[in-house]
């Protein structure tokens, strides 16, 4: 806003008049052409990049690069193409380093992920001692056979065949044990989260 404001004041009240005691050189034709065009080359270049800051970072090159030419063309008939021409090959080339830039940088929430502490937080320590003590709990009160059928399958990973073996049993009643076991846990568990304020 303040920028568009003193373009405003520049083109409107003169070239002279915002510093009347510096002499100031006479703008060139493209000069004046950019000034006048200002706006319409900033929504131009705002629709191209799809930035209002892109596109005046580009306007500001273009001002740039128009100050510094030492030798204009000598035939530019048409000063508005040529202009969008400059500040769009500008808009360009600014949004390709930005692409580049942006591919190369680590974004702040991947650091922060790779440097975050894994550790759980008390509350969650607590709240994982509080269920390891329910399921104890719940195992303990399970008959022998099932809770010592449980353990051997999810603890040390031993087949139906293995457990009958060790526990004299057939594989159709581990089978049983096994379902006796995890409804019971199973229960036990709702019966925490029920019990549980909310």
């Amino acid at each position: 806003m303040q920028v568009s404001k003193l373009w405003e004041n520049y083109i409107n009240f003169g070239f002279h008049s915002l510093s009347m005691s510096v002499a100031r050189p006479a703008p060139s034709d493209l000069m004046l052409a950019y000034m006048l065009q200002w706006r319409t080359l900033r929504g131009h270049l705002s629709r191209r990049t799809g930035s209002r800051d892109l596109a005046e970072e580009a306007l500001q090159e273009t001002w740039l690069r128009l100050a510094t030419m030492a030798d204009q063309p000598a035939t530019v008939h048409d000063k508005q193409a040529f202009l969008l021409r400059l500040a769009g090959n500008i808009a360009i080339d600014l949004l390709r380093r930005e692409r580049r830039h942006t591919s190369r940088c680590t974004s702040d929430d991947c650091v922060l992920r790779e440097i975050a502490d894994q550790t759980p937080s008390p509350e969650a320590y607590a709240l994982h001692r509080d269920e390891l003590r329910a399921l104890v709990r719940a195992l303990l009160e399970l008959p022998a056979k099932p809770r010592t059928a449980l353990l051997l399958n999810r603890c040390d990973g031993l087949s139906h065949a293995d457990i009958a073996a060790r526990l004299r049993v057939s594989q159709s009643m581990v089978a049983k044990y096994l379902a006796q076991a995890l409804r019971h846990c199973r229960d036990s568990r709702r019966a925490l989260w029920s019990a549980e304020p909310v």
